[in-house]
């Protein structure tokens, strides 16, 4: 045992080939063993990682492919969903006035109200805003009857010709309130301002997409 240690330790590595058959034999084991440990480190390991990472990105992109596929699948179907949506709102837009029929519509109204035995003590249409496919019109109001006055106007302005909508806000009834105080028996009083509506124009809705874009590309450039 200690003859082999002594064996060992004389060995002249720079002369290999004038050792015993045995020290050939163990050096070059331990140089292939090197060998392969450092290739398994410096390229199978390296390689088995990024085998890993694209494994990983192809369960991935499959999912993302399959879940844009069923997408694509239900986009015909979604595309024609939205042409009839869109149909059946322009055609509900299309009931209500028109630009040209606005200005009789307000007397319309107001002349509902009169006919129904209300008392217009004050009616001021007011500067209407445009929006993307309507324009609202609000009206300063106040109105002075009776319950039954105030059922039948809006019964009167529902039977109107053209579709109107009035939306009401900050609108409020109360008993009126005659001289010194007292309040009128039976007699209400409706203030506040209410909103109608009509339909934008192909020429009107050109101008406020062309102004919507404007718009959108004002703030990307900021």
């Amino acid at each position: 045992m200690s003859q082999k240690k002594t064996s060992l330790k004389n060995l002249d590595i720079n002369n290999i080939g004038a050792w015993p058959q045995n020290a050939k034999i163990g050096f070059c084991v331990i140089l292939a063993l090197f060998i392969l440990a450092l290739s398994f480190f410096l390229f199978i390991k390296g390689k088995r990682e990024t085998l890993e990472s694209l494994e990983r990105e192809e369960v991935t992109l499959r999912d993302k492919f399959e879940t844009e596929q069923a997408k694509a699948a239900n986009l015909e179907p979604l595309k024609q969903q939205l042409a009839q949506m869109e149909q059946v709102l322009q055609q509900m837009l299309r009931q209500l006035p028109s630009k040209t029929e606005m200005p009789d519509l307000i007397i319309d109204i107001s002349q509902t109200a009169l006919s129904s035995g209300l008392s217009n003590e004050l009616f001021q249409p007011q500067p209407e805003t445009l929006k993307e496919f309507y324009a609202e019109k609000p009206i300063q109001l106040r109105m002075v009857g009776s319950y039954h006055q105030f059922g039948a106007f809006v019964s009167g302005v529902a039977s109107l010709p053209r579709v109107v909508i009035l939306t009401m806000h900050d609108i409020s009834l109360k008993p009126k309130e005659g001289k010194g105080g007292i309040t009128s028996r039976g007699a209400l009083e409706l203030s506040g301002t209410v909103k109608t509506y009509r339909y934008l124009d192909e020429k009107e809705v050109a101008e406020q997409e062309a102004a919507a874009a404007a718009a959108a590309k004002a703030g990307g450039m900021k």
